[in-house]
């Protein structure tokens, strides 16, 4: 009796070739990088926050920004990515950059937009 461990399949047996003396058996192991993201965020800026404040991406992604100012003139400056943009009452600015870098970066509001102006930040997390 065959057991099914046995049993025969029909196929030719492969076995590993060994490389003759002298001969180098190389093995060539292709590493693929991870593909690259396009992450897309829609953004409020108001008296005196952003929101969303925090923002992760993966090092690589290209980063896109919808941002709206709901109530006065505000700011978005994200000076480690070399991004500067004035953001105008209930108009909508579009900010495109490649988080090309890990760490933690702060965005800010540069132009002063009263009392509160000071702790209107956020971050940016790259992974």
């Amino acid at each position: 009796m065959i057991t099914p461990a046995e049993e025969p399949t029909g196929e030719t047996p492969v076995q590993a070739e060994t490389p003759a003396p002298g001969q180098v058996d190389t093995v060539v192991e292709k590493v693929v990088a991870p593909a690259s993201e396009v992450k897309e965020f829609s953004m409020t800026a108001r008296q005196w926050e952003f929101d969303p404040n925090t923002i992760i991406v993966n090092q690589g992604d290209t980063v896109k920004l919808t941002i709206t100012s709901a109530d006065v003139t505000h700011g978005f400056n994200l000076p480690d990515f070399g991004i500067r943009e004035r953001l105008d009452p209930g108009k909508t600015v579009e900010i495109e950059f490649v988080a090309d870098k890990k760490g933690t970066f702060t965005f800010a509001c540069h132009i002063p937009c009263g009392r509160g102006h000071g702790g209107m930040s956020g971050k940016l997390i790259v992974e």
